[in-house]
């Protein structure tokens, strides 16, 4: 028997129990689909986690007070703090400086009305975070040297109010006064998020936040291999300038975005591990189902092994037609499971997570994974109740009924 008419003899099998064979594939398609469908909503999230890294500042450091409740005086960030990162005396390492204040706010258009964070900013974060214009321009030296009202919006913020509408050169009602729209940001997506309000930090702290205290300082290192001269240079700084006495508790913290990423990296592996376990038991069950119809197959196929052994078929033929059968009913079950797998990763590129959406990616390496698994639990599940077949005795196979 040559290996087509194996095909078509197993093809045949499959559709002559339906039923049974569906029933069979389950496991199969269900173990498939979740493992596809992990492995891609995984590449999504880890896609997006880089995306949030570049769009942070890949050397970037974020300066904020503890929130340690053992440290008993906590001194507030100033601008002369930061002024003091960017001397090049006392900070060589340090290349970029920008402080911000952050305060959620009441925007309106219109009939249009959003809750969002306005941050104060200088121009400097837009070198050290990745800020790309999609209209106007973004804040300057002017607007925040003469405390202008002028805001510029994230993508989503811009839709919220503007919806497809061009939002620069009109005004936006905030905090009880009018801002002028004089820049818009493109889509940035990945955890940070597109919902936002930027405004110069001297108008934030002026006539919104108040006071001169700021929240956060951005700070970028002159190169990735300088980011953790920089943390020992912040801290040398700010421990003199905030009087903290040898062996005292720091009042501020540094948030390295390496380390942010690795946190994330981190559960996403242990949350991609359990999930993917599931999967894998899903398909063990499915090949357990198939050895155990393979079984009932080669029961029921008796007298036709048989016939097939007195005609001249070899062992051989016997035990390739059943591998054959057992690779083929498995291989359906991964193909359905791939299809279904595939739509799920179509469907869930919209669904919102937040401020952001899950983007699976499905690979091609993923796909050929899924059909190499499929095929090869086939043909393990199917090898003893093959190797059972191939040695069934002709003589005892004819006589049974």
């Amino acid at each position: 028997m040559n290996i087509l008419e194996s095909f078509r003899t197993a093809w045949k099998s499959i559709f002559s129990n339906k039923l049974r064979s569906a029933l069979t594939m389950l496991g199969i398609i269900i173990g498939v689909s979740a493992v596809v469908l992990l492995v891609a909503l995984g590449n999504g999230f880890q896609s997006s986690l880089q995306q949030t890294f570049q769009n942070l500042g890949a050397n970037a450091l974020y300066v904020s007070y503890t929130t340690d409740k053992t440290v008993t005086i906590v001194r507030p960030l100033t601008f002369e703090d930061a002024q003091a990162l960017e001397d090049k005396s006392l900070a060589p390492a340090i290349d970029l400086v920008a402080p911000t204040v952050t305060s959620r706010v009441s925007a309106s258009y219109g009939n249009n009305n959003v809750n969002v964070m306005a941050t104060g900013i200088t121009p400097v974060i837009g070198q050290i975070k990745k800020y790309d214009m999609s209209a106007g321009r973004f804040i300057t030296d002017q607007d925040v040297a003469t405390r202008d009202n002028v805001v510029v919006l994230g993508w989503q913020t811009q839709q919220d109010l503007f919806g497809d509408q061009p939002a620069v050169g009109k005004s936006i009602r905030m905090s009880g006064g009018r801002y002028q729209v004089v820049g818009t940001v493109t889509k940035m997506g990945g955890f940070t998020g597109d919902s936002f309000i930027l405004i110069p930090l001297t108008t934030m702290q002026s006539k919104i936040s108040g006071g001169d205290n700021i929240q956060q300082i951005a700070v970028s290192a002159v190169s990735p291999d300088q980011v953790d001269t920089v943390i020992a240079e912040i801290t040398s700084i700010l421990r003199a300038r905030h009087y903290i006495m040898p062996g005292g508790s720091d009042d501020f913290q540094i948030r390295d975005m390496r380390d942010v990423l690795k946190e994330f990296q981190a559960s996403l592996a242990t949350f991609s591990f359990f999930l993917s376990s599931v999967g894998a038991i899903s398909l063990i069950v499915g090949g357990i189902g198939i050895m155990n119809i393979m079984l009932v197959s080669v029961s029921e196929r008796t007298r036709e092994i048989g016939i097939r052994k007195a005609i001249g078929a070899k062992r051989r033929d016997i035990l390739v037609q059943f591998l054959i059968e057992a690779a083929v009913l498995s291989l359906s079950g991964g193909l359905i499971g791939l299809s279904l797998a595939l739509l799920l990763s179509l469907f869930m590129q919209h669904i919102p997570m937040g401020e952001m959406t899950a983007g699976a990616q499905v690979s091609v390496g993923v796909v050929i994974l899924a059909l190499t698994v499929s095929i090869g639990i086939g043909v393990i599940s199917g090898t003893y109740p093959a190797f059972r077949a191939a040695r069934l005795d002709p003589i005892e196979s004819l006589r049974h009924e």
